[in-house]
C-alpha cells in the first residue's frame, strides 16, 4: 500500500470471528514472518483496524492515523524524510484460537507534498490557450540570449537578426502559430489542389482555425433519449390491426407493459417490455434494501383492436418461504425489518388470431426482512381461446424460441422427464444449485462449485462430478415438436450420450491430483426450420448429442496450506445448431471447375493475373504499371530461352 487507507474483504460468515491486526511481524534478524497468533486486538501503533460486517462478505479496513505532512524546525509528529514510513502489517481472522484467514500488507508511504501556504495574489494568469497560444514563439529555446534562426525571438537586436534575416524559422516553430491552412476558401498554397477545391471549402476567419479556437469542436446538441413512450401505430379514427408475434403489447397510456425480465448479461431487468405470444419464465435476486415495485396492476391494456381490458388480479399469501428465500444474516430480532412484497407473478394471456381476449395475473406476497435475499419469480404464458383445461392447443407445432425444450423417459412408466442446467444462488455451491430448464435456441452456459477433499479418491471423485452433471439430465428422448405425443415414438429423438473419455494415467500415489475428471458437459441440439404457420416458422429438432469433457484437477494451496477443501468448477453448456431442413444439391462437375477461377471463392483469381496492366487499376499511374508489366515479361522470355538447350550449347562455344 502507498496511501493511508487500505481496503480489503473477508468472504464468508463473519459471525464469531475476530479480527486484530499486528505490526512488524518480521524477526528483525532473520527476516522470516513471525509466527502469527490471535491474541492480537484492532489498533498497532499508528495503525487501526475497522471490519463492516455484511451478506456473506465483511469489509476489512486498515487505516492511518498520524499526519504526514513534512517536518518544519522545531516541530513534531511529523515526516523527517519524504519516504515518511515503512512498514509491514499483518491482519488476522481468527475463529477462537483458530486462524481462518491471513493479509500481508506491505506499507511504503510518502510524505504529504500538497502546498498549504497562501497564494500569492501576483500569480500568473494563464489564458485560454485555444485562443491565445501559451508560447507565441517555440523557436525561444534560451533564456536571456538570441537564438539563431528564431526570428520571434525578442531578444535578438536588429542587428543581429540581419545575421539570419534571410533564413529564419518556418511554420508554427518559427512562430507562425495560426497560418492559414490548407482547406480555408482564401488559402492558395495547396500544392496538389483537387477538382472540388474551392466548391467545398471552409469559410472561417483565424481567429477559428485548426490552431486555434474551437475549429474541430463544432456545435453539439443534446441528445434525446428515448422513453417507453411510442406513437399511436395508427392514425386517429383507423382501428388498431392488432398484434403480431414479437410485437410489444401497449397499455392505454400508449406506453409498453412491462414485466421484469432477464438481459444478455444475465441480469434482471425491470422494464422490459412484453412481447406478444413470447412466453417466458425468470427469477431474479433482491433484497429489501434494492426491492422495487413494478408496473401497477390496475393498468388497462390494448387488446389490439383499440379497445382496454382490466386484468384479473388474484393475491395470494406464499406458505413456504424456504422456496424463495435463498440465504440470510443471522440478525438480532430487535434489529430485524420486515415488509411486505411480492415474491412472484404469473400472467396468463387468453388470445385469439391477433388480440388479446383476457389477462389474468396471480400475484403471491410474501414477508421480507434486512439480511435476506430474495428469489422473486415472473411468469408470462399466452394461451389460446381454443385452449381446453388450461393446455394450449398449440396452432404451430414447431418449438418458438424461449420455450422449454420437452424431455422424456420413454424407458419408464411415468414418461415425464427434464433437460435442465444449473441456477446457481448464494455462494455458487452445487449443494445449493437450483436447476432451470434448457430454452429452445438460447444457447447456455452455466455451472457451480464442488468441494473437493484433498485425500479425495479420484474414481470417486468422477464418479461424483458424473453423477452431477446427469442429474441434468433426466430424459432418454428429446420432442421433436412442442406439441409432441407422449404414445407417438416418431415425435421424439434418442439422446445420442458419448461418454466421458479415460486415459487410465496413473497419479503415482500422488494427493490432490486427478486426471480426466468429467468436469464439463456438453449438449448440442441440431434444429432446422421445415415450415411456417401463419407466417410463423417451424422449426423443428433433428438431433440431440450429449458428451464430456475433461479437464486435470490438482489441489490449490492457499496462504499457509492449513484448508484441506479446494474447489473444482464443473460446467454445462448448450449449443443449438441450425442445418438445412433438406441435404443442399450435389455440385456439378461444372460448378467445381468453375469453383477454381472465381475470384469470389479463392485467393488467387488467375482471370485478373494481367488486371494491373490495365486502365481500371488505380493502384499506381499507367505509366509505372506498363513498364513493370513490360519488364516482367522480359524477364520471363529470357527465362524461357535461357532455359532452351540451343543456348547453352551456344553460350559453350
Amino acid at each position: 500500500m502507498s496511501g493511508p487507507r487500505v481496503n480489503s474483504f473477508f468472504l464468508g460468515n463473519s459471525s464469531g470471528v475476530n479480527f486484530s491486526i499486528i505490526l512488524s511481524p518480521r524477526d528483525a534478524e532473520t527476516g522470516k514472518l513471525q509466527l502469527a497468533n490471535c491474541s492480537g486486538s484492532k489498533r498497532a501503533g499508528d495503525w487501526n483496524l475497522d471490519v463492516t460486517p455484511g451478506v456473506n462478505t465483511s469489509k476489512v479496513t486498515v487505516s492511518l492515523n498520524r499526519t504526514l505532512e513534512l517536518c518544519l524546525p522545531n516541530a513534531t509528529e511529523c515526516c523527517p524524510s519524504p519516504l515518511c514510513m515503512v512498514e509491514t502489517l499483518q491482519v488476522l481472522a481468527c475463529r477462537g484460537s483458530v486462524m481462518l484467514a491471513q493479509l500481508l500488507i506491505q506499507a511504503e508511504i510518502f510524505a504529504n507534498s500538497s502546498f498549504t501556504g497562501n497564494v500569492s495574489e501576483t500569480a500568473t494568469i494563464i489564458p485560454n490557450q485555444a485562443f491565445k497560444p501559451l508560447g507565441s514563439c517555440p523557436c525561444n529555446l534560451t533564456a536571456g540570449a538570441c537564438d539563431v534562426r528564431c526570428c520571434c525571438d525578442l531578444e535578438c537586436t536588429p542587428d543581429l537578426q540581419q545575421l539570419f534575416s534571410g533564413s529564419c524559422f518556418t511554420g508554427v516553430f518559427g512562430g507562425d502559430v495560426n497560418p492559414p491552412y490548407d482547406q480555408l476558401c482564401s488559402s492558395q498554397s495547396m500544392e496538389y489542389t483537387p477538382e472540388w477545391f474551392p466548391f467545398l471549402c471552409v469559410q472561417s476567419s483565424l481567429d477559428n482555425t485548426p490552431f486555434l479556437g474551437y475549429f474541430y469542436h463544432g456545435s453539439t446538441s443534446t441528445p434525446k433519449v428515448p422513453s417507453f413512450k411510442i406513437p399511436l401505430q395508427t392514425s386517429p379514427g383507423t382501428p388498431f390491426t392488432g398484434y403480431r408475434e414479437g410485437d410489444p403489447i401497449i397499455t392505454e397510456e400508449d406506453e409498453y407493459f412491462t414485466v421484469p425480465q432477464q438481459s444478455m448479461a444475465g441480469q434482471c431487468v425491470g422494464n422490459a417490455p412484453v412481447a406478444y405470444l413470447h412466453s417466458f419464465d425468470v427469477k431474479c435476486l433482491t433484497n429489501l434494501e434494492s426491492y422495487k415495485e413494478g408496473l401497477p396492476h390496475d393498468v388497462r391494456i390494448n387488446t389490439g383492436t383499440a379497445d382496454f381490458i382490466q386484468q384479473n388480479v388474484v393475491y395470494r399469501a406464499i406458505t413456504d418461504r424456504g422456496k424463495f428465500i435463498t440465504e440470510s444474516e443471522n440478525l438480532l430480532a430487535a434489529e430485524v425489518v420486515c415488509q411486505n412484497v411480492t415474491f412472484a407473478e404469473r400472467y396468463k394471456f387468453i388470445w385469439k388470431d391477433k388480440n388479446i381476449e383476457q389477462v389474468n395475473v396471480t400475484v403471491f406476497l410474501g414477508s421480507l426482512c434486512d439480511g435476506e435475499i430474495l428469489t422473486q419469480r415472473f411468469t408470462v404464458e399466452f394461451l389460446s381461446l381454443n385452449s381446453t383445461n388450461g393446455e394450449e392447443l398449440f396452432e404451430n407445432p414447431g418449438y418458438q424460441v424461449g420455450k422449454p425444450v420437452r424431455a422424456a423417459n420413454l424407458n419408464a412408466s411415468d414418461p415425464l422427464g427434464s433437460l435442465n442446467i444449473w441456477q446457481p444462488a448464494g455462494r455458487g455451491l452445487c449443494a445449493s444449485a437450483a436447476h432451470r430448464p434448457v430454452l429452445f435456441g438460447v444457447d447456455s452456459y452455466s455451472g457451480c462449485i464442488l468441494e473437493v477433499d484433498i485425500n479425495e479418491d479420484c474414481s470417486l471423485l468422477r464418479g461424483n462430478v458424473t453423477e452431477k452433471l446427469n442429474a441434468l439430465i433426466q430424459a432418454t428422448h428429446i420432442g421433436k415438436r412442442d406439441n409432441s405425443s407422449y404414445s407417438d415414438l416418431n415425435d421424439w429423438v434418442e439422446i445420442i450420450r458419448l461418454d466421458p473419455f479415460s486415459s487410465n494415467v496413473s497419479t503415482g500415489g500422488l494427493k490432490g491430483i486427478c486426471p480426466d475428471i468429467p468436469a464439463n458437459l456438453n449438449i448440442r441440439i441440431v434444429f432446422a426450420k421445415v415450415g411456417a404457420v401463419q407466417g410463423i416458422p417451424q422449426q423443428q429438432i433433428l438431433a440431440v448429442q450429449i458428451s464430456y469433457s475433461t479437464v486435470l484437477w490438482q489441489f490449490q494451496c492457499g496462504l499457509g496450506c492449513k484448508n484441506t477443501l479446494s474447489f473444482l468448477p464443473i460446467t454445462a453448456s448448450v449449443q443449438f445448431i441450425e442445418v438445412p431442413a433438406q441435404p443442399p444439391l450435389p455440385v456439378t462437375r461444372y460448378q467445381k471447375i468453375y469453383a477454381e477461377f472465381d475470384c469470389n471463392q479463392n485467393e488467387v483469381c488467375w482471370p485478373q493475373l494481367l488486371y494491373p496492366l490495365t486502365r481500371f487499376y488505380t493502384g499506381e499511374p499507367y505509366s509505372q504499371s506498363l513498364a513493370k508489366g513490360l519488364f516482367l515479361a522480359f524477364l520471363v522470355l529470357l527465362a524461357a530461352v535461357m532455359s532452351n538447350p540451343w543456348f547453352s550449347k551456344l553460350w559453350n562455344r
